[in-house]
């Protein structure tokens, strides 16, 4: 679990067909298989003693195959904050934190204190767990805490044993949920998505997506362009590149930003004494690696490997100041001095309200596995063309390269007939934002996104730092609330600059957005 181990000193300084598109609540479709799902009445109620009785929950029903729709269900948890000004009121506003493995239903009472008053008064939040997640008939595959940790650096000792693992992980997934898993996948969440549209007697649906979100908000408007209101997709992924290639992206993205973290140390050497050029503070870093691969360095009764320190570090090197601070620390554990006193910590991290039921300990790597895996079909079978990729991508990109082209559970697991991937391509009119220095979904991400979806306009956050923007007194706050409040979308796309502070810190999922639990190395998902 090496993220979690480096947060020690980072604290120091995250069917084979189509279905037709689901008829609105409003239509009368006689015979239609979807009907039942449809018209279903949510049994509203208070999520939790602990909880405004204003925050409601409840329990619909969504077929697990949408092309057998008389088969199998799964219950989807849903929940929802109205709003209180009813003559004011646009619709209903469906939030998505990403993952893919984050849970949602709590979002609404989360997010509240984030959107502003204007957005709040138009919309009723609405939350959801995206089917196989938390409340929604959650999937698992009895996976230790040593085969959820995916990021293996690649090197032909362990090749073998990474090909195990994988092997493995598909294996165990397939024995406990079999043919369940090529329907847990980002196609059948945005069906179920317009399912929760029809329940809640809504014509069309407005979204704020996060991450992985801005993919399963994408799928939605090609699957229902028509049933699609006020879209902003936060921090987006690259339809192109989905899976295995956005996975590849942290890797490329990583170089420039790593780059950008030298040039800046190195004019402030007077203060981190990490080297006076930016080749001087590179060296300073890949020294602690060869170092701590020699022999681990013992932070604060932690031993940390080369291999540890890469994956660790990798999503902070763009916020350039925590980076800084966090390699001056790493230094002094591996010279034997005394670490600075961390910092009090700013945002406590939010706990699950206690209206969440016990879901399997492994539920966030198995959604997410079972997503990535089942959405495409483009994954290598042969395990040495992830070989062959390690190695070509260590060489291109020696901080993160191998580990993000090793091997993964994907190779091996079983398609069963499953979609192909969506292709993203409409005119949609969304609102698309992206940081300039996001360590998850790179600025090259965001572009992609906005390529195929051309009714869309994008606001580019130059200087901006971290993964997720709105919510967080961004300069691109200001559009993406009179998109929402009044449907006005910039003429053009637009470029806003980050605060100046802003450029130095940032860091994975700035927002009070809720993560999955017990998931090893969560800095490196969506």
């Amino acid at each position: 679990m090496r993220s979690s181990r480096i947060a020690l000193f980072l604290a120091a300084g995250t069917v084979a067909t189509l279905v037709p598109a689901l008829a609105p609540a409003t239509a009368s479709a006689a015979g239609n298989p979807l009907n039942p799902y449809l018209q279903q009445r949510p049994a509203w109620h208070r999520c939790d003693s602990s909880t405004p009785a204003t925050f409601q929950c409840a329990t619909i029903k969504v077929p697990l195959d949408y092309s057998r729709p008389g088969g199998k269900k799964l219950d989807l948890a849903i929940s929802r904050l109205r709003t209180s000004v009813t003559s004011e009121r646009r619709g209903v506003l469906l939030l998505n934190p990403g993952g893919p493995g984050g849970t949602g239903v709590d979002l609404p009472q989360l997010m509240a204190s984030e959107l502003p008053k204007s957005v709040k008064n138009k919309y009723d939040l609405i939350g959801f767990d995206p089917r196989g997640i938390g409340q929604s008939s959650p999937v698992g595959c009895g996976l230790t805490d040593g085969e959820q940790n995916w990021e293996r650096a690649y090197k032909a000792e362990t090749f073998a044993r990474d090909v195990k693992w994988a092997r493995t992980v598909a294996e165990k997934c397939d024995a406990r949920q079999g043919a369940k898993l090529r329907h847990i996948t980002t196609r059948n969440t945005a069906r179920d998505m317009d399912v929760i549209r029809a329940v809640l007697g809504e014509k069309r649906i407005s979204y704020l997506g996060y991450s992985y979100g801005t993919y399963l908000g994408a799928v939605y408007t090609q699957l229902f362009p028509r049933r699609t209101d006020r879209f902003v997709l936060d921090s987006a992924v690259d339809p192109a590149r989905v899976w295995r290639g956005m996975i590849q992206v942290w890797a490329e993205g990583t170089e420039p930003a790593f780059t950008r973290w030298t040039e800046w140390t190195a004019r402030r050497d007077s203060t981190y004494k990490l080297g006076k050029t930016p080749e001087a503070v590179r060296k300073t870093f890949y020294d602690l690696v060869a170092r701590a691969d020699r022999k681990p360095i013992d932070l604060d009764g932690t031993k940390l490997t080369g291999d540890d320190v890469r994956a660790g570090l990798r999503a902070t090197f763009f916020s350039v100041r925590e980076a800084a601070e966090a390699v001056v620390e790493l230094k002094k554990a591996a010279e034997g001095r005394a670490r600075s006193a961390a910092p009090e910590s700013g945002t406590p991290t939010p706990v699950p309200p206690s209206f969440a039921r016990a879901v399997p300990a492994d539920n966030g790597s198995a959604g997410f596995w079972s997503v990535v895996c089942a959405d495409t079909r483009n994954w290598p079978r042969d395990p040495e063309r992830y070989r062959a990729d390690a190695i070509r991508d260590k060489a291109r990109y020696p901080l993160y390269g191998d580990f993000v082209s090793n091997i993964m559970p994907c190779a091996f697991w079983k398609q069963n007939g499953g979609e192909a991937a969506t292709k993203i391509d409409n005119k949609v009119r969304a609102l698309i934002l992206q940081n300039e220095w996001d360590s998850q979904t790179p600025l090259t991400s965001g572009q992609g996104l906005r390529r195929v979806m051309k009714g869309s306009k994008m606001v580019t956050v130059a200087g901006g730092v971290g993964h997720g923007i709105y919510g967080t007194k961004s300069c691109a706050d200001k559009t993406a609330t009179d998109y929402l409040t009044t449907g006005r979308l910039p003429a053009t796309d637009i470029t806003c600059k980050a605060a100046p502070a802003a450029r130095e810190r940032g860091g994975v999922n700035p927002l009070p957005l809720p993560t999955p639990p017990g998931i090893p190395g969560l800095d490196s998902r969506f």
